[in-house]
């Protein structure tokens, strides 16, 4: 599915490119691993080649998808869990493990708007920070441009 060189995203944690494929003996088995460094923490992550696709390993979100990304975040219709924060967190955190950038954009929209009615809990602070800078980050480097430019958009969308 990748080659060495590719961008990819990794669920929660960011873009990142593969840097090798490397065989590994693991409990007798051969196993092909993906090594993948994460750009956000220099992070080095190993995944097994069969699991890419279990795991949310994807490529970059393609250019002309991004305007599906911003119609998100320009959608006031959210569905809030009306229940406790924790149980929204549970919700939220789910969203950004699966490594969709529209579940991440539904979570960074949802989080913003719920904001405005309410005080976020430490956890929902966090996770708003998280998801709009993985956003941000697949945003700027899938259209080549500074991280910035991307957020300056991203807040234009969100007031």
């Amino acid at each position: 599915m990748f080659k060495v060189g590719d961008l990819a995203v990794y669920p929660a944690h960011g873009v990142g490119r593969i840097e090798s494929i490397e065989s590994k003996k693991i409990g007798g088995n051969r196993q092909d691993f993906y090594i993948v460094r994460i750009f956000e923490n220099d992070m080095k992550i190993m995944i097994p080649v069969q699991n890419a696709d279990t795991v949310g390993l994807r490529p970059l979100i393609a250019p002309g998808d991004i305007s599906d990304v911003y119609e998100i975040l320009k959608s006031r219709e959210i569905s809030v869990n009306s229940g406790t924060w924790n149980r929204r967190y549970r919700e939220y955190m789910e969203k950004i493990k699966t490594g969709s950038i529209y579940e991440l954009a539904e979570v960074l929209r949802d989080l913003t708007v719920l904001k405005e009615d309410k005080e976020l809990s430490f956890g929902e602070r966090k996770m708003l920070e998280t998801a709009r800078n993985l956003l941000i980050k697949e945003l700027s480097v899938t259209r080549g441009v500074e991280e910035e430019q991307i957020s300056e958009e991203i807040d234009d969308i969100l007031q």
